[in-house]
This record gives structure tokens, sequence and C-alpha cells, in this order.
């Protein structure tokens, strides 16, 4: 199945680093930085900007043939390598065998970057680009790969074949292999200004208030603070989630998966920890914390979801794990 999604400008922080990069020389290169700050998004214009038919100092054009292909996800010359479970979630193509064998239930896909589709890139490295400018390969999220993955790249990163280049995009680029990263040109994501990103989210039609609310749930990440709006909760449903935990309202939490639940706990936890020693809460409003939760449950806590950070992917029964969860707060936010 291939994407129709239209082209859509880059965020204006994003299109200032690709122009940034783009005037840089380099076969490889590594965007690493936590979650949340861009780092497919400027894969992607540069692996465009670098196809493009008529590329300018600002990137791609986003009008010529190439730049249609890469919308549909249909290019020959961009491999695009990533675990099969983000390529589904982001409209691009499994490949035959793969897209077999996950319709004949013969296994799910994969959370990892596999090793077979890792030599299918590096055969398409040798191969001569089909439109003439050149081959691009995207690795994201780069930290997927596991060792036998990663080796399998090393050696095209090593000895590149002349016309294809390479971008990783990394949110954890400490979990990637030395050698990686020595054999790429590293940059590190830049955070968008408060202003720039309220702006920004204005401009995609929430309003001012929601928008700077919004971001401060979300640590300051606008693609985070888009994507929470766009589920559909209420604009003061964050707000909301001290006192419904401090009640052990399970029901909150019914539309989240088990990793946006832990990230939000985290962050009340955090925030709870915060303004016991005097620091700015840095997520929710200080008229949305209870005060009087004993530090020491705090910490503890803490390291709960610490805990289960680890085994949020593969819970034994999510529905337990969830009201596991919420006691573990609640206990922890009524510990007076």
């Amino acid at each position: 199945m291939t994407s129709e999604n239209p082209r859509t400008a880059p965020q204006p922080w994003i299109a200032a680093q690709a122009r940034q990069l783009l005037a840089q020389r380099g076969h490889a290169w590594l965007l690493h930085g936590p979650s949340g700050l861009g780092q497919y998004a400027l894969a992607l214009e540069l692996a465009r900007a670098w196809l493009c038919e008529r590329p300018g100092e600002a990137g791609a054009c986003g009008a010529c043939g190439s730049c249609h292909t890469i919308d549909v996800h249909t290019h020959a010359d961009l491999c695009v390598l990533m675990p099969e479970t983000t390529l589904i979630a982001l409209g691009w193509p499994l490949s035959e065998k793969a897209q077999s064998e996950i319709d004949d239930k013969k296994r799910k896909a994969s959370k990892e970057i596999r090793v077979d589709a890792m030599r299918e890139a590096v055969e398409f490295a040798q191969r001569t680009s089909a439109r003439g400018r050149g081959k691009a390969v995207l690795v994201y999220p780069a930290e997927q790969m596991n060792t036998i993955t990663a080796n399998a790249l090393l050696k095209t990163l090593e000895e590149p074949p002349g016309d294809v280049k390479f971008v990783l995009a990394s949110e954890s680029a400490y979990q990637l292999l030395p050698t990686i990263r020595s054999r790429c040109l590293g940059h590190s994501m830049l955070w968008p200004t408060a202003p720039a990103s309220q702006a920004w989210l204005q401009a995609q039609g929430l309003e001012a208030t929601q928008a700077q609310r919004l971001l401060m749930a979300m640590g300051g990440r606008p693609d985070d603070a888009l994507a929470y709006a766009a589920s559909g909760r209420e604009s003061n449903a964050w707000s909301l989630l001290p006192k419904a935990v401090a009640k052990g309202d399970v029901g909150y939490f019914k539309d989240w998966t088990l990793p946006q639940t832990i990230d939000a706990l985290h962050k009340l936890c955090h925030d709870l920890m915060a303004s016991q020693t005097g620091a700015a809460p840095r997520f929710f409003s200080p008229a949305d914390l209870s005060a009087g939760a004993r530090f020491s449950a705090l910490s503890d806590w803490s390291r709960a979801l610490s805990r289960a950070m680890r085994t949020m992917d593969h819970p034994f029964n999510g529905g337990l794990m969830l009201e596991a969860l919420v006691g573990q707060a609640q206990s922890a936010l009524n510990s007076r």
C-alpha cells in the first residue's frame, strides 16, 4: 500500500536545519536528539533535496517528478529502512515478502529493523540510480538496528558507492554502535522556540490558550502537542489528569496506549517532586497539582515507572498493567 498524502511544507525550524545541512558536504548524516524534535521530518527533507530534479538553496522544489514519487512513497532511488511497524504507521510499503508473511499471519510486523531489509538496502546502494540523481538511504529510528543489522550497514558506510547518501535519524543515538556514529556527520536537533512552536500550532488550527497548554504538557514538542490535540481528547483533559489519578480513575486512560500512560505519569511524578523541592513544574500548571504527597513515596513511584517502561511494549496483560500503574499513582499521591 502506498501513501497518497499531499506534500506539506516542513515546519520552519525543520526547513532552517535542512538548509544548513544541505550547504555542507558529506555522504552520511546522523540526526540525533530527544524524541519529538522532527528527526524523521528532517531526514526526509534531506533525502527529498538530494534526489530532487530542480533543487534550490532551500531544498527540494516540491513539484518535480522526483518530489511527487517521494510524496506517494514510490521513489525508485529512495530506500527507507524502518521497523515494519513504523513503515506501516507512516504509510511506507513493505517488501512483497514481508507483506505476504504478515498477511498470512506467519509472523507479526517487526519492531526492529530486520537484517533482511538491511541486506536489501546494501544491494540497493550498489545499483545504478534509476532517475539519474543518485540514491538515498533513510534509516529511522536508527537505534532499532540490532548489532547484526548495524554491522551489515557498516561496510557500506565505510566504502559507499559514489552516488549514494545516507541519513540516519535517532532518538537514542547512544544505543548505536560507536563505529556507526563515527562514520556519520552528526547533527544535534534544534529545539524550536516557544513563540515559533505556538505560532505553528495556531496555524494548524489550535487556539492560542490550547496551543500554550499543550506545548507545556508535551515538554515543548510541537509535533506531540498537535498529535495530542488530534487525538480527540478535550482541550482541558490534561489539567484534569492529576485529580483523576488521585481518585484512581482507570477510565481516564481508556483511549491511551501504555507508553502514553507511563509518559504522562512520569511527567506528573516529575512535577510533584519538583514542586516539593521548590522548583517550578514543567508539564502541569501549579494549580493542577495536589500538595502533600510524601517525597519518599514519589521517589518510589518514579522508580516503579522506570521499571514499567522496560516492559511496556510486551505486557503480560495490558489491562492489569494499567490498573497497577494507576493504583501505584493513586497510592503515591495520597501518601500524606
